[in-house]
């Protein structure tokens, strides 16, 4: 249950700090990927702004010797750059440059009520849906089961 409850906390973080800097607004991001127009370089500034944050408590945690609500890390294998994960990339990368959205900000954007993120989510939903069912008629669920997690390569201290 903490585990739940930590993940639901660090979700509405997540969605508070996009909101407050704007990033649910995909005319925003539009104006961010329009170089050769009235760019709007604030997602920038975002990005390096969560690096600034993440990489030292990346660092921190990494040297833990096991996470604080479970008992090992969690890292997933390595998985090989294949024409899924490009094929995957570019679909995320053209719908998010033709709309402005990705899962989250989108996601985010529900508690305003927005009527284009309504249908964003909800077309989110529809095609992961239907990638979904075709995956499994053709067979290919269990041939593309995610890897399970191995142990982080934290540092063991000597005593």
């Amino acid at each position: 249950m903490k585990s739940i409850t930590a993940s639901f906390l660090a979700g509405g973080l997540f969605a508070a700090g996009l909101a407050l800097a704007g990033m649910t607004s995909p005319e925003r991001v539009l104006a961010f990927l329009d170089v050769s127009g009235s760019w709007d370089p604030s997602l920038a500034f975002v990005m390096v702004g969560a690096i600034g944050v993440y990489l030292p408590l990346q660092w921190l945690v990494r040297r833990r010797r096991a996470p604080v609500l479970a008992t090992r890390f969690a890292v997933p294998a390595e998985t090989p750059v294949d024409t899924r994960l490009l094929v995957g990339a570019a679909t995320f990368g053209i719908g998010w440059g033709l709309v402005g959205y990705c899962p989250a900000p989108a996601i985010a954007s529900l508690a305003t009520g927005s009527w284009p993120a309504l249908v964003f989510v909800g077309g989110m939903l529809g095609g992961l849906a239907v990638y979904e069912a075709a995956r499994h008629a053709l067979g290919a669920r269990d041939a593309e089961a995610p890897a399970p997690p191995v142990a982080s390569p934290a540092r063991t201290k000597a005593r």
